[in-house]
């Protein structure tokens, strides 16, 4: 078990810590899910080296906010050199989204389109083709969920990732994009003073309710 991880990121604060303790359950399981990403008890199929790398990537991509300021120390930390590459890559590919085309019949009016994201030969060769291949998955699954498929994972299993790495991977960016918006919405609460009011109000229902009891 490690420190809480959003309330690192986030700047936890008294008000922020009365928030998240409203919903001890999803602070829990935020924590313990980050504890098995990145402190599994096996790295047989994901080394701790490319969770961190995509880590780096995937929440690089929303911009240099808090959670990717975080992700991107711990990737430099660990691998420097190939960190570099990744970040450069982030910063380079992100982007607004998502959007992509959907299949299904009578949705073609709701597709949007983006630029799509693919590693150079340069990147490919820096990096590898086995984390090069985990970043176009990522960017995929961040940006276009609606198209992934087959061929996506065809990919994965062609630049080496066995069929857990994939499930591995896929939980991870999963993970990332959800603890993201969590660590933005707290620090936005904090910034503009609503986390303070928020407490406030908790400890005046608190107070009632002991009182009438």
């Amino acid at each position: 078990m490690t420190q809480d991880i959003v309330d690192q990121i986030a700047g936890v604060t008294p008000a922020l810590d009365a928030l998240r303790g409203r919903r001890p359950v999803t602070r829990e399981q935020l924590q313990a899910t980050f504890d098995a990403l990145f402190h599994p008890v096996s790295t047989e199929h994901v080394s701790l080296a490319e969770r961190e790398l995509v880590a780096a990537f995937a929440t690089g991509l929303a911009g240099t906010d808090a959670t990717a300021t975080f992700y991107a120390a711990r990737a430099l930390d660990v691998e420097p050199e190939r960190a570099a590459v990744v970040l450069a890559e982030a910063a380079s590919a992100a982007q607004r989204g998502p959007f992509g085309v959907f299949v299904e019949d009578g949705l073609q009016g709701e597709n949007t389109e983006g630029e799509r994201y693919a590693p150079s030969v340069e990147t490919s060769v820096a990096l590898g083709q086995r984390l090069a291949s985990a970043l176009a998955h990522t960017h995929l699954l961040v940006f276009r969920p609606r198209e992934a498929g087959v061929a996506d994972l065809r990919s994965l299993l062609a630049a080496g990732w066995s069929p857990d790495g994939i499930v591995t991977l896929s939980q991870l960016i999963s993970f990332l994009a959800f603890q993201q918006r969590v660590v933005t919405g707290l620090r936005v609460l904090s910034a503009t003073g609503l986390a303070e009011d928020r407490a406030a109000n908790i400890a005046l229902a608190i107070d009632s309710e002991e009182e009438a009891a």
